[in-house]
């Protein structure tokens, strides 16, 4: 068995309804509505680092603060209600990011048409990275809190901007298995790039994909060449056997 068929094996694997209730991608799932669905999956990645418990427990406290309703509070919310976010802390994020985040949600909701849709006027290179890019740019338009700009990477500044990627595998990625919800229609697949993290990266590395040492945006590049030649139509279904062995296998 080569390494494409072991990894295709293992990416069926993981790649299963029960992959949902261990992992940060539940809180997405608890939403119908397409709006509450990309946000609450935007603020869950956001904070995704750290151990997966506590990422749903500290997630969880973030829908429940906007009443389970992100949408409706993104576009609705008054300063008294931004100010019950403050207590909000998840390592490093704290209630003044929770705040500015809602605010450049608001912003780009009411300005730019949501989420979808400036992820996808800005791709380049069949690659999200201008995007992600952009997204950035846009995002902090607005009056902002400097220390907040650390939350969202810049893979074009040399991040391999994990938390973003694994983001947009969930929004964009056809997912036969109930998983990824596919709701973004105007972005292809294929475009995606694998949320590189210490798991993944260090599979990768033991399985010869990768060579470079550290866990950046050159690696993920180095990753998006291998992984598009395995299957250049879903290239991030891999994550799922990356991240899977490495952290269910110990491999």
């Amino acid at each position: 068995m080569n390494i494409k068929e072991f990894l295709n094996l293992k990416a069926e694997e993981y790649n299963s309804s029960s992959f949902i209730k261990d992992d940060p991608i539940q809180i997405p799932h608890l939403f119908n509505k397409k709006e509450d669905i990309e946000i609450s999956g935007f603020l869950t990645s956001t904070i995704s680092w750290g151990n997966r418990k506590s990422i749903i427990t500290s997630s969880s406290k973030m829908m429940k603060l906007m009443g389970n309703d992100p949408h409706n509070f993104i576009i609705n919310h008054s300063e008294k209600d931004l100010k019950k976010l403050l207590k909000f802390v998840h390592r490093t994020f704290n209630g003044y990011d929770f705040i500015q985040f809602i605010t450049s949600l608001r912003h780009i909701y009411m300005n730019y048409g949501g989420l979808e849709k400036v992820f996808a006027e800005n791709i380049k290179n069949q690659s999200m990275h201008n995007s992600i890019h952009e997204f950035k740019k846009i995002f902090f338009e607005i009056p902002h809190t400097k220390r907040t700009k650390k939350h969202v990477s810049d893979p074009l500044k040399g991040s391999a901007s994990k938390r973003i990627n694994m983001f947009l595998r969930w929004m964009v990625r056809k997912d036969e298995k109930g998983v990824d919800f596919g709701i973004w229609k105007s972005i292809d697949q294929k475009n995606l790039s694998c949320p590189l993290d210490v798991h993944s990266g260090n599979v990768a590395r033991k399985l010869g994909l990768i060579h470079r040492k550290q866990n950046d945006y050159k690696a993920v590049l180095e990753l998006d060449s291998i992984l598009r030649v395995f299957d250049k139509n879903d290239p991030v279904k891999y994550d799922f056997a990356l991240f899977g062995i490495g952290v269910f296998e110990k491999f």
